[in-house]
């Protein structure tokens, strides 16, 4: 199957770590491209330029030493406030605009942001013809299969964003009512990619290498998005990418391995982010790495408590030197 293309940037693979709001900065980017992903999404940013002084928007508005393409989220309910958002991501080095209407966060949705888009058609083409005139780089869209289950309007939107110039498609395969309960479903994201001629990319559920071709084989699509199986398991690009090219499995990796990636993604953080904030950002990703192996609550909830980045980083070692001398090397 040939690689997926962006407007001009063909991606070395069909993998895509999906925008997640808290999670995907800077550090986590650089991490999973490295570890096998072929596609990194920032972290979603208003389209209100005005609110981009915090040091939250700063922060994400960050892409120095990003690989390329550089593709950046933006949300937003207002065609002229995300026009603007757009052009200047790009004056700030975005090479790929992606415009958000799959968020399902209430806080999101109640500014008519979002997926609450998605019952407003009118608006929806409004917004992406805006966002493609106003900028001279591929501009991608993600969406969710409608707005409940009753309501599947993923066909009509999908057209809309073709006829409006948009280059790619991310479908996460539950309705704006499901949030993230029940299971994904694949049959809509298949007829999307039956309706369409841009390319499509499958998101949903997918958490394994067996579950990434199994909803390759069902939906046809070009891509994956993978977004919360990343957490705190970078390596499951490489995973994924080595099965749909060999079929076979690799080996899970070595707590050694575990170890040295959590500590450069700790240094990472710390870095980026100082010491006060880089402390707090570290514990959830910490957790998450962690929540697979013995003992790892009653680590939490000492972790927790640390407050400088060098106690954070000996008791990582700590809790692995424990389990090395187990002779448990592998993670789960």
């Amino acid at each position: 199957m040939s690689a997926p293309r962006i407007g001009p940037y063909t991606l070395p693979n069909r993998l895509i770590l999906a925008p997640m709001a808290g999670v995907t900065d800077r550090p986590f980017r650089q991490l999973c491209r490295r570890l096998g992903a072929g596609l990194v999404v920032s972290e979603m940013v208003t389209s209100d330029v005005r609110l981009w002084n915090s040091r939250k928007s700063s922060l994400r508005l960050l892409h120095a030493g990003d690989p390329e393409p550089r593709s950046v989220q933006i949300a937003g309910g207002d065609p002229q406030m995300l026009a603007e958002a757009a052009r200047k991501n790009v004056e700030l080095d975005a090479q790929i605009i992606d415009i958000n209407m799959g968020c399902p966060a209430k806080k999101v949705c109640n500014k008519a942001a979002g997926s609450a888009l998605l019952r407003d058609e009118p608006l929806v083409r409004e917004i992406l013809e805006a966002v493609v005139a106003a900028v001279d780089v591929p501009v991608t869209l993600k969406i969710r299969t409608g707005w409940d289950r009753q309501n599947k309007n993923g066909i009509t939107v999908a057209k809309i964003a073709e006829d409006a110039g948009i280059t790619a498609l991310a479908v996460h395969g539950r309705t704006r009512a499901d949030l993230y309960t029940g299971e994904a479903e694949y049959d809509t994201i298949a007829a999307i990619k039956q309706a369409v001629s841009i390319p499509v990319f499958a998101n949903g559920d997918i958490d394994s290498p067996q579950k990434a071709k199994a909803v390759l084989d069902a939906t046809g699509a070009d891509a994956l998005l993978i977004g919360r199986a990343a957490q705190g398991r970078p390596w499951i690009f490489r995973e994924i990418e080595h099965y749909l090219r060999t079929g076979e499995i690799l080996p899970a990796p070595s707590l050694l391995e575990v170890e040295r990636i959590l500590l450069e993604h700790l240094a990472a953080l710390h870095a980026f982010y100082g010491d006060l904030m880089g402390v707090r950002i570290a514990r959830k990703h910490v957790g998450w790495y962690l929540a697979t192996l013995p003992g790892a609550r009653e680590f939490r909830a000492q972790f927790n408590r640390l407050d400088s980045t060098d106690a954070q980083c000996a008791h990582v070692r700590a809790f692995f030197r424990e389990r090395h001398n187990d002779g448990n090397e592998v993670a789960a």
